[in-house]
């Protein structure tokens, strides 16, 4: 029984495809094919039902699927103990939201460079859940992503809250006539939010429905400060969180509404693969980087 045919089938059950897979691992999809007929062959199982789309392990493939996992879990400690006295090298795959990216970015990767200039770092952008996902294909080593207090990751993934933000609504400049508001008084302005899939705009909209009110977009594009730019010329409201705002160019064309009924709040969160090997050490520098970074931008005042 080899190790690499385990992972394949590991890998086809998570993403239930061998094309998706195949990728995942970098191999053909034929190679992933072989390697899981291989791995069914030593144990002398069926471990796929291959008659279901997308693919479907059998009972005995579940099983063997939870075990597996332990396995390959030990398998990286082992690889953990052995590797983590090299010295940070190869490639560090990071996964960073857009809403984050202009302010974490630049500094982050340069700080990263000058430390540990023998390691390469790769950045993927997409939703929080979207690199839950990519990481638990083994696509991604660290991600940062806004996500609510409490948050629960899967299994095999350590996790961190670096600090805790409130997310502001705001209006353009001269629109805050009153010291107080409440959802009904101003939702209907309309908003400039993300597209669908933003955990910003869903907590809005359960916010909303809860009240029976109904969600009104304006516009949906990505990035903060092109949203905040829009809302300073008077599209709509804006949700963001309060160091975004507080770094923004725009910031002082805008009002914050303080609104009573709806406060919600978000945590920056880091996290990644439970071993690392000698990623580790890059990986909490990249953290405390995006802590640090947020945290300094959140110092100043609300004007």
């Amino acid at each position: 029984m080899k190790i690499d045919d385990m992972d394949a089938f590991v890998a086809v059950i998570r993403c239930q495809s061998t094309n998706l897979a195949a990728e995942a691992l970098q191999l053909t999809q034929p190679a992933i094919t072989r390697r899981v007929q291989n791995f069914e062959e030593d144990l002398g199982a069926t471990l796929l039902d291959r008659h279901t789309k997308p693919l479907k392990p059998t009972p005995m493939g579940v099983r063997v699927f939870e075990q597996c996992k332990a396995i390959l879990r030990e398998i990286d400690a082992l690889h953990e103990l052995v590797a983590n006295d090299g010295a940070p090298s190869g490639t560090l795959r990071l996964g960073v939201p857009q809403t984050l990216g202009d302010v974490l970015l630049l500094d982050a990767l340069g700080q990263l460079r000058e430390r540990y200039p023998a390691l390469r770092t790769q950045v993927t952008s997409g939703w929080g859940s979207s690199l839950i996902a990519r990481m638990e294909n083994a696509e991604l080593d660290a991600a940062a992503a806004l996500f609510p207090a409490g948050k629960i990751f899967p299994e095999g993934i350590a996790s961190q809250s670096l600090m805790r933000m409130p997310l502001r609504v705001v209006a353009a400049k001269g629109s805050a006539v009153k010291r107080s508001y409440k959802l009904k008084d101003c939702y209907s302005q309309g908003w400039v939010l993300n597209p669908d899939g933003c955990g910003f705009r869903a907590g809005l909209q359960r916010a909303l429905s809860e009240q029976g009110l109904s969600l009104a977009i304006n516009l949906e594009t990505f990035g903060t400060d092109l949203q905040l730019g829009l809302v300073a010329n008077g599209q709509g409201l804006g949700l963001v969180p309060e160091p975004l705002l507080q770094a923004s160019r725009h910031r002082d064309q805008l009002d914050v509404l303080q609104v009573s009924d709806f406060k919600p709040q978000v945590d920056l969160w880091l996290f990644h693969p439970r071993y690392l090997g000698n990623l580790q050490e890059p990986v909490e520098l990249f953290g405390s980087i995006a802590g640090r970074l947020l945290n300094g931008a959140s110092a100043s005042p609300i004007k």
